[in-house]
């Protein structure tokens, strides 16, 4: 977050991320980032970072999700709504790219969304506690797994409920101490370039046949 007064008012440049400034692993890593001037994430990320240094003890925001304290309800209640959108006859989609998904509450709520008519497209890259089931889930569950020359190490969420499409990035996974004991961002994609360009990585990953294996 770079802060600069022009023309008598703060304008906020905000670069987010789903890595780190890491030197050696950004040479081996491949993630997704985000530069922009919006003023709603640039006021949140200056919320955040008061937040981490101490300056409050409380921070609202307008467009983050972040752990701990927002992160998991927020994905909680997208996936509940997917599966009222199917009960009421809707065709709800969600596809995610992680490198896990081990935490017990979401493969419990994922398993019961897509039994309960929620498609859902996953890219998981190593620990997944999720296994496609054809009798429960009737074919709307698919699970990829994708290891290549660079470490796949971006997060992507896409929510398609009830005509309402959202795009989020970031650096949670979905463990446990992504969602609770660790301080993670998602950030809004709200750009149509932005959304090209996450919706083609997740297009690409999940039609891989080359170094991609799927989850049985």
């Amino acid at each position: 977050l770079i802060a600069r007064r022009e023309a008598g008012e703060i304008r906020r440049y905000v670069h987010l991320s789903t890595g780190n400034y890491n030197p050696r692993t950004a040479r081996l890593y491949t993630d997704l980032s985000l530069f922009t001037v919006d003023p709603a994430l640039g006021a949140d990320l200056s919320a955040l970072f008061n937040y981490l240094t101490g300056l409050s003890k409380h921070a609202d925001y307008q467009r983050l999700l972040v752990a701990p304290t927002r992160l998991r309800g927020a994905i909680r209640e997208r996936i509940a709504a997917a599966v009222d959108d199917a009960a009421r006859g809707g065709r709800p989609y969600i596809a995610a790219k992680v490198n896990a998904l081990v935490d017990t509450e979401m493969i419990r709520l994922l398993d019961d969304a897509c039994a309960r008519g929620v498609r859902i497209d996953l890219v998981v890259r190593g620990m997944c506690g999720l296994i496609p089931d054809p009798a429960r889930h009737q074919g709307r569950l698919h699970i990829r797994s994708v290891i290549g020359e660079f470490l796949e190490h971006s997060r992507l969420y896409h929510f398609d409920i009830a005509g309402k499409a959202e795009w989020y990035a970031g650096s949670a996974d979905l463990m446990d101490r992504n969602l609770d004991r660790r301080v993670e961002v998602l950030f809004p994609l709200l750009e149509p370039t932005s959304i090209a360009r996450s919706a083609e990585v997740l297009r690409v990953l999940l039609a891989d046949q080359q170094i991609g294996r799927a989850h049985v």
